[in-house]
């Protein structure tokens, strides 16, 4: 029944992302986020091992103010945080060469908990100039590299930066972005195609990424890092969800993923089928036919198996508010016709040919409901019996 696809065939993909939409809160939107889920796959997509897609490497970042239809496919990187503006720090670098440091630029505290006191003021002097004379060190250390952006990983040991070193940072025109979440460091240096640098004595300028255009953008009541213009990125891309409010945000974001999920199934296994029940009655009759071959107690437990495929085309009729015998009897009769691609068709009550409707599914999605759900069924046969236990 499966009809086979290429992955040029773009229109097919964003068909079947599209089924997957049309039963969510977001459906009206499903024009705008099946394109963009087929391309946020497709581009993560490894051409020497194409049937592992890892959903990992595509990274969605929720954003609230706007409407869904503001939802865009980022080619590069979104922080869903500001810049640090402390001292007139720099909002947009052109030509940007970015490190990634799991380092604090701040002054170094001692292992155990203490207090230093301090008699005179020279002494206090002494100790601000120290502080300065680090800071300045490491900075010095980072501009020689020829770096201009940092992304600070957020630390909970100490300070990642302090009013002094964000001072000297703006003076060096460096822009800093901090807090970067630990897990997110991954995909950061993944997508720049850089390494994490978490020493300072190891800031070396192959370590760092390079791109044309890091700024920080107005979005909704917020603001947002936008990195743009990668040298040789990584295969990974960012989708910015925008919504008016957190319900609509996460509920964009789950049927984003849904449609990700369709998109990944296609990819590693390129077949599609129609939808509506149709390919359950198909199968359920082929086996009806094979048991009548089979002798003796083998027949019985196809056909058992055969009837229980009805129970799906059954509920989809109930849940249509159809009537599920006369529906699931006249689906039955027209597969015996040979029209093997006839389906319920949930908006007009009726059998039609659901391919024509464009209610499509990956062929992965039917195999691996009927191979879970015999596999499930294996295992409770497996359990001879049960002791209840205080």
């Amino acid at each position: 029944m499966a009809k086979p696809i290429e992955l040029s065939d773009r229109e097919s993909l964003i068909k079947s992302a599209s089924t997957s939409l049309n039963s969510k809160v977001v459906s009206q939107y499903s024009s705008l986020l099946a394109p963009i889920a087929v391309e946020a796959v497709l581009s993560v997509l490894d051409p020497e091992k194409p049937e592992l897609v890892d959903l990992k490497d595509v990274r969605i970042v929720k954003k609230l103010g706007g409407t869904v239809d503001d939802t865009e496919l980022i080619k590069g990187l979104v922080f869903d945080k500001k810049v640090s503006h402390a001292s007139g720090g720099l909002t947009r670098v052109e030509n940007a060469k970015i490190a990634v440091i799991q380092f604090q630029i701040s002054p170094p505290k001692t292992d155990i908990e203490q207090s230093v006191v301090v008699s005179d003021y020279a002494q206090m002097d002494r100790i601000l100039k120290e502080e300065r004379n680090y800071i300045l060190g490491m900075i010095k250390k980072i501009k020689s590299a020829g770096c201009n952006v940092l992304l600070i990983q957020k630390s909970i040991l100490r300070d990642a930066v302090t009013d002094l070193s964000l001072h000297y940072l703006a003076k060096a025109k460096i822009l800093v972005v901090k807090d970067v979440e630990r897990d997110d460091i991954e995909f950061i240096t993944k997508t720049l195609n850089c390494l994490p640098i978490a020493n300072i004595e190891h800031f070396r300028v192959e370590k760092l990424g390079f791109a044309d255009c890091v700024e920080e953008v107005s979005v909704g009541e917020g603001k947002i890092v936008k990195i743009t213009g990668i040298k040789d990125m990584g295969q990974t891309s960012t989708v910015l969800v925008r919504g008016s409010n957190q319900l609509v945000i996460d509920e964009a974001e789950r049927s984003l993923h849904d449609a990700l999920c369709v998109v990944r199934c296609l990819v590693s296994k390129r077949f599609l089928i129609a939808g509506g029940g149709a390919p359950e009655i198909e199968m359920s009759m082929r086996l009806g036919a094979w048991a009548k071959t089979l002798p003796g107690m083998e027949g019985y437990c196809v056909r058992a198996f055969a009837e229980a495929l009805e129970v799906v085309p059954y509920t989809l009729a109930e849940n249509a508010g159809l009537n599920p015998i006369t529906i699931v009897t006249e689906l039955r009769n027209r597969h015996a016709q040979g029209e093997a691609d006839t389906g319920i068709n949930v908006r007009k009550g009726q059998i039609t040919n659901i391919l024509e409707e464009n209610v499509v599914q990956p062929l992965l999605v039917s195999t691996s409901a009927v191979t879970l759900a015999a596999e499930c069924v294996r295992m409770i046969l497996k359990i001879d019996d049960i002791i209840t236990v205080r």
